[in-house]
């Protein structure tokens, strides 16, 4: 009698991953669709050599969609939306290996494989001229104020000059980078009556100014290893008569006069005076005529 005794397989073994923990690190100007964990280092393997259907989902609130992988069969992952180191710098990933299809009835046994992944920053904005504001909270966009200052006529100014709404500075907004940044001046500087200082942004005066002119200079700022990103600020100088008096007013003290219930914008009268409005004046020796 010949017997035939055919062994059956019996699914009493879980995938094993290879590498149960991975880290990556990626830059946050990786392309879409870029691969960024190959599949030889994800395939899960199983004795039981049943096919392996792979889920990816993210642990990290407000990261899910960026990562996915190739296919059911196919663990490798790619990014799969523009990344933005602002909005996030880490996430974490669960690969998941099962030996059955996704609601499948058959019992299935599964292993779990965790991805980090690190966004690092990279240089993918221009100085920001401070101080500035963010645009509709947009942290990415920061809009600066034109700087503006004066100067006497026919003076000469041996500090460097006062600006508002603050002295010409610039920022590499990649904070984690933060490359050097130098300063020029590209536009508007009549005559070369100004310079900046390349380090520092200090504006000073190389001559004197003898007529009552404005400036409208424009600065460039610039990384000192990417003249590519650079941006330009307007610094407005306006050349005035000097100021030797401040200005005072004619009287210590004005009285006036109201009457209850007036409408308003209603004239104050001067008190003892009731058909006269109230003027409080002031004066300064170094504009007579004004």
């Amino acid at each position: 009698l010949e017997i035939i005794v055919t062994i059956l397989n019996e699914n009493d073994n879980d995938p094993q991953f290879q590498q149960p923990n991975l880290t990556r690190f990626v830059r946050e100007d990786t392309e879409v669709n870029a691969t960024i964990v190959a599949r030889e280092d994800l395939s899960a393997t199983d004795a039981d050599l049943d096919i392996i259907y792979y889920e990816l989902t993210a642990t990290v609130q407000g990261t899910d969609g960026y990562f996915a992988i190739k296919g059911v069969n196919n663990p490798e992952i790619y990014l799969q939306k523009a990344l933005d180191y602002d909005k996030f710098q880490l996430t974490r990933l669960l690969l998941y290996a099962r030996d059955r299809p996704v609601g499948s009835p058959d019992p299935t046994r599964t292993a779990t494989a965790t991805i980090t992944i690190m966004i690092t920053q990279a240089d993918t904005r221009a100085p920001w001229f401070l101080p500035c504001a963010f645009l509709h909270g947009d942290t990415s966009v920061c809009i600066s104020s034109p700087y503006s200052g004066t100067v006497n006529i026919s003076e000469m100014a041996v500090e460097p000059l006062v600006l508002r709404p603050g002295p010409i500075y610039a920022i590499d907004p990649d904070y984690t980078i933060n490359e050097k940044i130098v300063y020029s001046i590209v536009g508007g500087n009549t005559d070369e009556v100004f310079s900046v200082d390349a380090d520092t942004g200090n504006l000073t005066m190389n001559k004197i100014v003898t007529s009552p002119d404005s400036f409208l200079l424009q600065v460039m700022a610039t990384q000192a290893n990417n003249a590519r990103k650079y941006s330009v600020a307007t610094v407005e100088i306006k050349v005035i008569n000097k100021s030797l008096y401040p200005p005072h007013f004619e009287r210590g003290l004005y009285n006036g006069t109201v009457v209850a219930g007036l409408a308003p914008r209603s004239f104050v009268f001067q008190a003892g005076h009731p058909s006269t409005p109230l003027m409080i004046t002031a004066a300064d020796e170094d504009f007579p005529d004004v």
